[in-house]
């Protein structure tokens, strides 16, 4: 592709309809209260006419002012209106794909493409929020044609060891971008059914949701209508009415329980989990279409997490660790998940379909005796804060003047619960090529990396733990933000063993 382009037309309307849907109800306010003769409100609607005005010269320039341009090797992305900037991106730099298809999209038959970075600060992704649907296959095809390119002349510049198979691998994928062809076939490996949908409702709890959002309209309504004060009378007789108040619990739990599982149903119904050879794809939505692609060797570490609830339904949640920007600001999609509720043993099935050079152990280490007991006894610095301002402050609850105490017992009873639990849930394994950790108490988390993905690792050892024979191992891994994993009072056997294990890294890894 060559000379810069404008972004799509629609791009305008989409920042109209961006614009109308942030600054709704406060134009609905100067609607409703145009024949007040207050000074506010008055002024109030000059000031909200002027940022409209403002809002829109803007767009309409933006438009005309930003433009990108790809050329073989990074995109070149042309902003601003007074203070023009030129940003480079590398397409190298480039490690997750990130589709987007709101309702907005879909009227306007177009969609979103977030190319992201592994790089910080707001320029880390190059997005393009409106854009044809063939533009974006174009801009995807040529990010990945051209880095393929780049790796082909990188392994006929520096590739000496097994020069024939090198020869034939390029030869082959250049046949396959130069002749068009479809790329391999997607393996799906996963799409929820009914009772997966079922399942997901009850145990996200989404059905509670309905009893925020009602307040959060009503006290909209009342604060233009002032609905509480007209309906005061009415409340007054419901309140005074038990079956009334029966029915309006029963009307609620259901209409809650049918929100819950439409909204479920809405955000995973259409979800699919699927790979090839390189990538890993997922896709999401019934109305707001997610699409989301991340290279295989991009994935650090994995992660799976299991909640109390999750635990009683059987279920658990998969987690890439990758090293791009996978955490939008913007949708929080959580697109590093994979599908949130999947069934335990096909969540373990997966991950060796999706990342065959992982590997996940049920055999692990438990920790000494040793640890129980410093668990147990290790201050709670919660507990002592918590029951120094009870003590100060000594609160009556429920006419009960000795409250606080009672408070701290309960306390201090859940931390020592949550600890005797965090103890047998703790586990350990390593081997050759894979360290595995598990901790939690209430929610416990399986975490699973290569040595040659860990990029640092810590032994800590405080004084108690050199006497006790005990001490401290963290992993760090690449990550949108850098992302570790501590497992306290492990053997100290075991943290010579972790670090000696972590110097074979050297094996692992080719210097040019």
């Amino acid at each position: 592709m060559t000379g810069a382009k404008r972004y799509s037309p629609i791009n305008i309307l989409y920042d109209l309809w961006k614009l109308i849907k942030n600054t709704f109800f406060l134009a609905l306010l100067f609607i409703i209260k145009q024949g007040t003769n207050s000074a506010f409100i008055k002024y109030g609607r000059i000031a909200f006419l002027l940022f409209w005005v403002i809002s829109i010269v803007y767009i309409i320039l933006k438009w005309f002012t930003h433009k990108y341009k790809l050329d073989d090797t990074s995109f070149h992305i042309y902003s601003g209106i007074f203070n023009k900037s030129n940003r480079t991106v590398p397409f190298s730099k480039v490690q997750n794909i990130n589709r987007r298809t709101s309702v907005f999209h879909r009227i306007f038959r177009v969609t979103s493409i977030r190319f992201e970075t592994g790089m910080r600060g707001d320029d880390a992704a190059v997005e393009f929020e409106v854009i044809s649907r063939g533009e974006a296959d174009r801009l995807e095809q040529h990010l990945k044609a051209s880095v393929r390119d780049a790796r082909e002349v990188s392994e006929v510049r520096d590739e000496v060891r097994d020069e024939i198979r090198a020869e034939a691998e390029l030869g082959e994928t250049a046949y396959e971008e130069m002749s068009g062809n479809a790329p391999p076939a997607r393996r799906i490996h996963f799409r929820p059914t009914r009772r997966d949908t079922l399942k997901a409702s009850f145990t996200s709890f989404s059905f509670f949701l309905l009893i925020p959002l009602t307040l959060s309209i009503y006290s909209k309504i009342n604060d233009i209508f002032h609905v509480e004060n007209e309906a005061k009378g009415a409340l007054n007789s419901i309140a005074n009415s038990w079956w009334v108040i029966t029915g309006i619990a029963i009307l609620l739990l259901i209409a809650c329980i049918a929100f819950g599982v439409i909204r479920t149903f809405m955000k995973y119904g259409k979800y699919e989990i699927s790979s090839d050879d390189d990538s890993i794809y997922i896709t999401k939505g019934v109305i707001d279409e997610t699409a989301f692609k991340i290279a295989k060797n991009r994935v650090q570490a994995i992660e799976i997490t299991q909640s109390i609830m999750k635990r009683i339904f059987g279920l658990a949640e998969v987690k890439l660790i990758s090293a791009g920007n996978t955490d939008s600001e913007r949708d929080k999609l959580e697109m590093n998940s994979l599908y949130p509720f999947l069934p335990a043993p096909r969540a373990y099935e997966m991950i060796s379909e999706l990342l065959p050079t992982y590997e996940v152990t049920q055999e692990m280490t438990a920790l000494p005796k040793v640890s129980f007991w410093v668990r147990l006894f290790r201050p709670s610095w919660t507990w002592i804060i918590a029951t120094a301002a009870l003590a100060y402050f000594k609160p009556v609850i429920w006419g009960i003047s000795q409250a606080w105490w009672l408070i701290s017992v309960i306390l201090l009873l859940l931390i020592v619960v949550c600890r005797i639990l965090a103890y047998f849930n703790t586990r350990y394994s390593i081997n050759q090529q894979f360290v595995q950790f598990r901790l939690g108490s209430l929610t416990t988390t399986l975490f699973i990396s290569k040595r040659d993905k860990i990029i640092e690792v810590k032994v800590k050892r405080s004084f108690y733990q050199k006497w006790l024979g005990l001490a401290t191992v963290e992993t760090v891994n690449r990550a949108k933000s850098v992302h570790h994993t501590e497992m306290k009072d492990v053997p100290n056997g075991l943290a010579v063993t972790f670090y000696q294990w972590y110097l074979g890294r050297r094996e692992d890894i080719i210097v040019e």
